[in-house]
């Protein structure tokens, strides 16, 4: 563990070549996939080790982040900073897998709040309008908020049970602690009524803060809740978030339908997706257990695919408006696959992991309570309904006469999204890698 700490750090003398930079983050994934992974904590040293989810969450960062640098070329075509860009989106990345690789709750919460300061400055730094700052303020003033009960409990458990190693900890547990230790994950996922910070970070933001905010950020707060839920046993409220998921779902799919910019639609779609995450992890079963892991890694490939498609029709319109990026299907045609491609991947159309994800959690919510069943098929109806819409509607009609007629498409972009489909619907056929951790 801490070779790859030290491979990471050592990243930084070449940050002058973007190439070898890409290149270096991609064997790094392809690296930590020749591993060994069990369900129990492997590879410890230093109070830093892995299991099963801590692993893919790990894979799923660096693989987000090779293909954050392939989708910010224009940050190397137009000298906009590019060491410093490279040197923030290294940063975080390490702050990402100190988070996942760490067995101490404390350590956890102190890098969990870390990773926050790097994707401010990617959007604070190389996001489009003079809104982002507002949009930075009201990421970091919802997540920090919600964290300040974190770390208070945090210090109540180490002086109850001296120590903070998640597998080690046993106290009895009150609603009070209940709510302190679990808010600031569902802010961070982001549960209904707390999402208002997601969707005006992700226009805000550049396309790499899109990308690493959809893939991986918003599965902190998941994780968090499979860490915290291991030692606390107190869950006879989870009913509160099960319900205000569902309904959030549903209310979130209707609201998706009324958008009117592209990145602001795929962002609220994230929320009704996380909704699912958050209903699978209270029911406390199995199969809630093992689809919101599922959901979360084909979420993370599938979400940051669509933030990279939207930049692609960005970079020749310089328009999100779905008023103004029409008939792409007659300009990128090999392009309108790939969109077509994502959007029935969003909707869990088979083989992909959401899929496989979306069976799990429909049975777990519908075990935990047959009257979830109404909100379920609504959400999953609304979700095929805004997906199916976002598809139609950029790719058919007249297109848009001051269009940049430049290119169709180039070999790299193809080659990231191609990167992005692929794990999505092939780790499919290897489902039982990610279920063995339960």
């Amino acid at each position: 563990m801490m070779s790859m700490m030290l491979f990471i750090l050592f990243l930084i003398p070449l940050l002058n070549n973007w190439w070898v930079i890409s290149l270096c983050l991609c064997m790094l994934t392809l690296f930590m996939l020749t591993f060994q992974v069990n369900n129990y904590l492997c590879y410890l040293s230093y109070g830093f080790g892995f299991d099963v989810i801590s692993y893919w969450m790990v894979v799923l960062t660096f693989w987000i982040s090779f293909l954050m640098v392939m989708a910010s070329f224009n940050i190397k075509f137009y000298e906009n900073y590019m060491i410093e860009f490279l040197l923030v989106l290294l940063f975080l990345m390490f702050m990402l897998y100190l988070t996942f690789m760490t067995s101490n709750l404390f350590l956890f919460y102190l890098f969990f709040e870390s990773s926050m300061i790097f994707t401010l400055l990617l959007i604070f730094g190389w996001g489009y309008q003079p809104e982002r700052f507002m949009a930075g303020l009201y990421l970091l003033f919802y997540t920090l908020f919600a964290s300040f009960p974190l770390l208070i409990s945090i210090f109540y458990i180490f002086e109850s049970c001296n120590t903070l190693f998640y597998f080690i900890i046993s106290f009895d547990c009150n609603i009070i602690l209940y709510m302190c230790l679990i808010v600031a994950f569902l802010v961070k996922m982001p549960l209904i009524f707390f999402h208002f910070w997601l969707p005006s970070a992700h226009v805000e933001a550049p396309v790499s803060g899109s990308m690493i905010l959809a893939g991986v950020l918003l599965k902190l707060g998941g994780y968090g809740m499979f860490r915290v839920f291991s030692f606390m046993h107190y869950v006879y409220l989870n009913y509160i978030w099960i319900v205000l998921s569902l309904f959030g779902s549903f209310m979130i799919g209707l609201l998706c339908l009324s958008q009117v910019d592209i990145k602001s639609m795929i962002a609220y779609s994230s929320v009704a997706h996380m909704g699912l995450v958050i209903c699978g992890i209270m029911t406390c079963n199995y199969y809630g257990l093992l689809g919101s892991l599922l959901l979360m890694i084909g979420h993370g490939l599938c979400s940051s695919g669509m933030f990279a498609l939207a930049n692609i029709v960005y970079e020749r319109t310089h328009s999100r408006s779905l008023f103004v990026n029409k008939g792409f299907i007659s300009f990128m045609p090999t392009m309108s696959m790939f969109w077509f491609m994502f959007m029935i991947n969003n909707m869990a159309s088979p083989p992909s992991l959401n899929l496989l994800g979306e069976i799990l959690l429909i049975n777990s919510i519908v075990g935990w309570s047959t009257m979830t069943m109404l909100f379920l098929s609504f959400s999953s109806f609304l979700s095929c309904c805004y997906s199916i819409y976002l598809y139609s509607i950029t790719q058919h009609g007249f297109m848009f006469s001051n269009m940049l007629y430049s290119s169709g498409g180039y070999i790299r972009e193809f080659m990231m999204l191609f990167f992005h489909w692929f794990p999505l619907n092939f780790l499919f056929l290897s489902s039982d890698v990610i279920s063995m951790w339960l």
